[in-house]
């Protein structure tokens, strides 16, 4: 880390000991501070964070309290410093250093698979797709962190599987790399006392929790009682101080009740401190093409979520709708990539085809490959920003690029053919393809009135 990043990391620190020493008066003094050494820069994010500080009818007001006052405060501290000083301020830099040096995609986050095994069996979870019997060694996570670092990424995400059947692992990278955010996705079944003490010890490990909707939706899917687990998961984390959201993905089937304000509230009413919904993606041979939202629920996705982001005190991540605040598709190395459990590097934890193996190429070696350089050539996909995906609304460009890099299905238990892939999603982007393009035109014009 260089000496800016390090005297800004000191001074984060010392502004959380002194907010902590009187909240409510010190968020405002703590404000006016970053509005005098903030030289003119980031005027409307300053602006919108002073309004959410001080005026109690804001949405965020509640939100803002409830980190100081319901997280322990060395959790705060830690991902605070990991996240906007390590991952955003040092990492960025690095990254855009190594994007001009390397004339290819730097990821600002990695996510991986510690393991294919799961202690659930869930209906349609294409991660089974891979088998149960894959993992990543202690030691080859321990390097693929190693050489993230090197390249500025300080953010790692864990997907599966279930990768809290890797807990212990999971905590002792927690403490060997101090200086990263991670970023799980889980069941949480397994979460217990001792694992969220281990939690609260190593201060920067967050869950993103699998909800489905309501009780009888997460149960129909993942099994009886499994809801009644994962709110006593969601109880103790949040006694512990801890922070932890939630990971939704809507479908045709779900859409009405997973988006609905009742949903949201209960989230709200839980602790969550936010949501990632995802689209359904209709990846692996058996996977139903029918559970595809219609052009009119994802219309209603993107109009909902932002309604709730504006208005209630949860921040809400719509994966497949907000391509236009990172610049489109987020994957092949562009923003993130995933690694299998079998080492296989994807460039999207959707998308399973590859030409590189984390065993066989160094990190920097897959993101030169032929793969992730028709990804990095290629973005972005579309100049609409709601039609950012290669396979989902540009199913075309995914075709051409597997077939031109050579790469091969990582689904190691029935691979499936990049045609086969994107045949399911040929008429959904038809679809929503007139959509989009006026979705699109009113959200440039509503931009540009404000503006």
């Amino acid at each position: 880390m260089d000496v800016a990043a390090t005297i800004k990391k000191f001074g984060l620190e010392q502004a959380f000991n002194y907010l902590y020493k009187d909240p409510e008066k010190n968020l405002r003094k703590l404000m006016d501070w970053a509005d005098k050494f903030a030289g003119g820069e980031f005027a409307p994010q300053r602006k919108a964070i002073r309004e959410a500080i001080t005026n109690p009818d804001h949405p965020y007001y509640s939100y803002i309290r409830r980190l100081v006052t319901e997280v322990d405060p060395n959790v705060m501290k830690t991902l605070a410093v990991n996240l906007f000083i390590n991952a955003s301020l040092a990492g960025w830099s690095r990254q855009e250093e190594c994007r001009k040096k390397y004339d290819c995609n730097i990821p600002w986050t990695i996510l991986l698979d510690p393991t294919s095994a799961c202690n659930l069996h869930c209906t349609g979870c294409w991660a089974a797709e891979y088998g149960n019997k894959l993992n990543l060694t202690y030691d080859e996570i321990d390097d693929i962190i190693r050489q993230g670092k090197e390249l500025g990424v300080y953010m790692y995400i864990y997907t599966g599987g279930e990768p809290l059947v890797r807990k212990k692992d999971l905590i002792r990278l927690c403490e060997k790399h101090s200086d990263c955010v991670f970023l799980c996705f889980t069941n949480a079944t397994l979460i217990d006392e001792d694992f969220a003490n281990e939690m609260l010890r190593v201060g920067n490990f967050v869950p993103a929790i699998s909800l489905e909707g309501f009780e009888e939706a997460t149960d129909g899917r993942r099994g009886s009682g499994v809801y009644q687990k994962v709110t006593k998961a969601m109880e103790l984390l949040r006694s512990k101080k801890l922070v932890y959201g939630i990971s939704s993905c809507y479908t045709s089937a779900n859409y009405e009740s997973i988006t609905s304000e009742e949903y949201y509230d209960s989230l709200i009413r839980m602790g969550a401190y936010f949501i990632w919904y995802f689209h359904y993606m209709p990846v692996g041979n058996d996977a139903a093409p029918e559970l595809l939202p219609t052009p009119e629920q994802r219309k209603g996705t993107y109009e909902r979520i932002r309604h709730f982001r504006a208005t209630k005190p949860l921040f809400a991540m719509d994966f497949q709708n907000d391509a236009e605040y990172v610049g489109g598709c987020i994957a092949g190395g562009h923003r993130y990539l995933h690694i299998n459990a079998n080492g296989d590097v994807d460039p999207c934890v959707f998308i399973h085809y590859s030409d590189s193996n984390i065993r066989e190429k160094s990190l920097l070696e897959a993101l030169q490959s032929p793969m992730m350089m028709a990804y990095h050539r290629g973005q972005p996909f579309n100049e609409n920003m709601l039609r950012p995906c290669p396979m989902l609304e540009n199913p075309q460009r995914l075709r051409a690029m597997v077939a031109s890099a050579g790469a091969h299905s990582t689904d190691l238990q029935s691979p499936e053919s990049a045609e086969h892939l994107c045949s399911k999603c040929d008429l959904y982007a038809a679809n929503w393809a007139p959509v989009a393009e006026e979705l699109w035109k009113e959200n440039r014009a509503a931009k540009a009135k404000e503006a």
